[in-house]
């Protein structure tokens, strides 16, 4: 019996990780919970946001669910997700993006999955702010060693892209498609004007794509690659990309399925992969049993798929297509008009999901 950290997460959190809970258990699945605490509500009596207890069961367990937990806007601790990122090498951030008929979008029959990297680029951190030595040291040393001139008045992020977690990452993407059965990876880049960053990133795709020769691969320029994806996404597939342009292309496809609630992600290293809904934590809708659980459960959905419950993962997954497609038992955000009054709740969606994984 697998054991599997649940961390309840603060806001709509616990009631999402409740409802998702109840579908994954509904499979037969198995599943040994060690439900742990994070959050703002844990801040204000431990302390801290993240306990060393929760983060200790990660390690151990392995696997982790993880409802969604507040970061604060301009003032407060940092987010969570990044230090869970950072601290357990999370290095993959996996964001499948399917459409489900009776979702509301522009599109149909989008299948894309978009493989992030999540430890370079501009997202490294390494930032120097405006007016300090140190900026300035560092300003005066480009350009004494640039034709390119950075004036005294700038703020610096500094964009690293490695050898080592390129060629991780891109792997990362080839094994998945290889596994789950997928045709084609797209490498994302924008080596055309960058190129000892971007084109260091391409360089190691195209070294790594000669590794897969039963999977097609294919690389677009980034700014190319968003017209394309609205223009004939049905051309593309698995999507591996580095930090920034994961991070914005991820939620561009989403939006191509009908946006974050229904959008699921993972976070993946060699030893531990924490499974999450995309979307914030909403503390207006707290208590109110309101909110679409469906991101999280299908982020559950992953969880099996990862843990090898292939036909539990199969069968929640169907069971949310068909609630769905019904349309009856749904939330307000899925219903044609939000104010309609034949709108369930949360749990009531979730009580439809296990309705249809019995039947």
């Amino acid at each position: 019996m697998p054991t599997v950290t649940l961390i309840l997460g603060d806001g709509i959190g616990p009631e999402i990780a409740a409802a998702a809970r109840r579908c994954i258990d509904a499979t037969g699945a198995g599943i040994n919970w060690d439900v742990k605490e994070a959050g703002v509500e844990v801040m204000e009596r431990q302390g801290t946001p993240l306990p060393q207890v929760t983060i200790d069961s990660i390690r151990k367990n392995g696997i982790a669910l993880k409802a969604p937990i507040t970061t604060p806007v301009g003032k407060g601790y940092r987010s969570i997700n990044v230090h869970l990122r950072q601290s357990l090498d999370l290095y993959a951030c996996l964001r499948p993006c399917k459409s489900y008929k009776g979702v509301r979008s522009r599109y149909s029959d989008i299948d894309l999955v978009i493989v992030r990297e999540n430890t370079e680029d501009l997202y490294a951190g390494i930032e120097f702010q405006k007016g300090k030595d140190d900026t300035g040291q560092l300003i005066r040393w480009v350009n004494e060693h640039s034709s390119r001139k950075i004036t005294e008045d700038s703020g610096i992020s500094i964009k690293p892209i490695s050898v080592k977690a390129t060629e991780r990452i891109v792997r990362f993407a080839f094994d998945y498609a290889r596994k789950m059965g997928r045709r084609k990876v797209t490498s994302v880049h924008k080596a055309n004007i960058m190129k000892f960053s971007d084109g260091l990133w391409l360089e190691v795709s195209r070294e790594v794509a000669k590794d897969y020769n039963d999977i097609e691969f294919e690389d677009r320029i980034v700014d190319n690659m968003c017209m394309q994806l609205i223009q004939k996404p049905e051309l593309y597939d698995v999507i591996v990309l580095p930090n920034l342009y994961g991070d914005i292309l991820s939620d561009l496809c989403a939006g191509l399925v009908g946006g974050l609630g229904v959008a699921p992600g993972a976070n993946i290293g060699d030893n531990t992969a924490i499974f999450e809904a995309t979307h914030g934590s909403a503390p207006k809708y707290k208590g109110m049993n309101k909110v679409n659980p469906t991101a999280l459960i299908l982020s559950g959905v992953m969880m099996l798929n990862y843990i090898g419950k292939k036909g539990q993962a199969q069968r929640l997954d169907s069971a949310v297509a068909d609630v769905i497609a019904e349309g009856k038992n749904v939330t307000y955000d899925m219903k044609a008009d939000r104010n309609d009054p034949t709108a369930v709740g949360t749990s009531q969606m979730a009580d439809a999901i296990i309705e249809k994984i019995k039947s």
